[in-house]
């Protein structure tokens, strides 16, 4: 099993840029594959604490856009304009009732999700409570993504991900799976990436 190194090239390149986690470069690696983020869009980003990947779209979506964080942690101040913070349970209904009500539309272009369960370091039983996460990552962009809208979620491996990829098919024209230089190489993390919401 390759050797946990905390403090790697993307822990370190993280801290220079003034980025709160190296998961930043894990979104820009597959935004520069896929070309997923563009200016003046509306980004829901579910699992966003420390807010490290809000501050990546941020950059991206420009003045025009809006990025929405959500996480059962506080998320600290990212003194961001286009950027608004909630803590509270992405199965909590009337955390998107308020989403939408306070901002003003009831429909995402992009949802990205960092969302991982607490760990055990059983594989089989993270690998589930990652796929449960994911399935209702897959019911929220259901309901509030746009038509030919993307989807980005974070999966661990030790489960059968068949059947997260088989519910994002019945919703999306395209669904890759895309590991980024940037997870570390003794992680079980991936990333599937939908594109085309039908």
């Amino acid at each position: 099993m390759p050797k946990f190194e905390p403090k790697d090239r993307f822990y370190n390149k993280a801290k220079e840029e003034g980025y709160r986690a190296r998961s930043a470069f894990k979104l820009q690696a597959i935004d520069e594959k896929y070309r997923l983020l563009k200016s003046g869009m509306k980004v829901l980003d579910l699992g966003a604490a420390p807010g490290s990947f809000l501050q990546y779209i941020s950059e991206k979506i420009g003045d025009k856009g809006i990025a929405v964080g959500v996480d059962l942690q506080k998320i600290d101040d990212l003194e961001l304009e286009n950027v608004r913070t909630y803590q509270g349970d992405i199965f909590d209904e009337e955390l998107y009732k308020k989403i939408v009500q306070e901002n003003g539309f009831n429909q995402f272009d992009l949802i990205t999700s960092d969302l991982a369960p607490k760990t055990t370091g059983i594989p089989f039983v993270d690998g589930n409570a990652s796929l449960n996460l994911n399935l209702q990552v897959v019911e929220v962009a259901r309901r509030y993504l746009r038509r030919g809208g993307g989807l980005v979620m974070k999966i661990l491996s030790g489960f059968n991900e068949g059947d997260l990829i088989g519910r994002a098919k019945k919703n999306f024209r395209q669904v890759k799976k895309f590991r980024p230089q940037a997870v570390r190489k003794s992680s079980a993390e991936s990333y599937i990436v939908c594109l085309g919401k039908m």
